[in-house]
């Protein structure tokens, strides 16, 4: 933890299952501090309470109001921009809403990274970001345009780097399907699908931290980290947990939610003509290309044909015996079955 030592580290939206994961991570190094930037002060409250930490400090605020971002960026060595809507039916409904928390509100918070001198700011993306077809995917690309064109425009020699990260369903986290399912087998009702037939990436919090230590590590300005994962159908992730809980549950088919899509992608076809294979990551970095109109636009990329999309439908497809021993990573899922 050598380039975090007597570091203060500020997380966004810190109080989420991923602010959870770092926490839990780096709260007991080096590191001088950790900031928890959040508008939730329950969930803060908690994890005040559950982690009795000194090295933590707690900031109330909104990523909207760049006054209370200022306030928590101030002598902060790195960050780590985890805050956003991330619901897919609840930004379909309030699309404006994801605009100005995960558009605008990247930007406030990259802005003051910029003016108070932070080194390296991490932002944190999805999946849905890729062809994106919902408002959430669409906020999110655009909150990737956004940190890539701010790390663009600053340079290799830069004060600040900024670069991104994005990566798939993380399992067990706030909101996620497998939280539901266990919710649903404990109740000893049936399981609900909406399309046993999707796939999904399968990450767990402990990955994403990995992904996001990776690209503070070896990231430059307006990079693009992605890391490749294993993917499951849902069904068979659903009858790895009915297997693991001994439940008789009958699945049932719901249908597809507003916005959902069959696969997801991680990296596009374009992106993967200039990627970087890293082994267990793809860097991709930023176009370097400026704004000369005839440049732009006459030099094109022929080999962008000879390349396919990363995605969940063309991943390794995980089989039931290892879809559970990744689920049984899960903190949740262990003291479940007091293992």
């Amino acid at each position: 933890m050598t380039l975090f030592k007597d570091k203060i580290l500020l997380i966004t939206g810190g109080t989420g299952s991923f602010g959870n994961a770092v926490v839990k991570r780096f709260a007991d190094s080096d590191i001088r501090e950790i900031r928890i930037f959040s508008r939730d002060e329950k969930k803060q409250d908690d994890m005040r309470h559950h982690m009795q930490n000194p090295k933590l400090k707690f900031y109330i605020g909104d990523v909207r109001d760049r006054r209370s971002v200022d306030g928590a960026m101030m002598g902060v060595d790195y960050v780590f921009h985890a805050a956003a809507l991330k619901q897919v039916p609840s930004c379909e409904f309030f699309p404006i809403q994801a605009v100005r928390t995960n558009i605008l509100g990247t930007e406030n918070v990259l802005e003051s990274a910029i003016f108070y001198g932070v080194k390296r700011v991490v932002v944190l993306s999805t999946d849905k970001a890729c062809y994106p077809i919902n408002a959430m995917g669409i906020s999110k690309a655009m909150m990737e345009k956004v940190a890539i064109a701010k790390g663009r425009s600053l340079g290799v020699d830069a004060r600040t780097t900024i670069c991104c990260t994005r990566y798939g369903n993380v399992m067990g986290s706030r909101g996620s399907v497998i939280p539901l399912w266990i919710d649903q087998l404990k109740e000893g009702g049936e399981l609900t699908i909406t399309d046993p037939n999707m796939t999904r990436f399968m990450m767990t919090l402990e990955d994403a931290v990995d992904l996001v230590v990776y690209a503070f590590r070896h990231g430059e300005n307006g990079d693009l980290f992605v890391q490749k994962a294993p993917a499951a159908t849902l069904e068979l992730l659903a009858k790895a947990l009915i297997d693991l809980y001994k439940s008789d549950a009958v699945i049932r088919i719901i249908g597809t939610r507003h916005g959902e899509k069959l696969y997801e992608t991680l990296v596009t076809r374009e992106e993967m003509a200039k990627s970087e294979d890293h082994g267990n990551y793809f860097r991709i970095p930023c176009d370097s290309r400026d704004l000369n109109y005839d440049k732009f636009f006459v030099e094109g990329q022929p080999q962008v044909s000879q390349f396919q999309d990363y995605h969940s439908h063309n991943t390794h497809r995980l089989d039931i015996t290892e879809m559970q021993s990744l689920l049984l990573r899960l903190e949740t899922i262990k003291e479940d079955l007091l293992l």
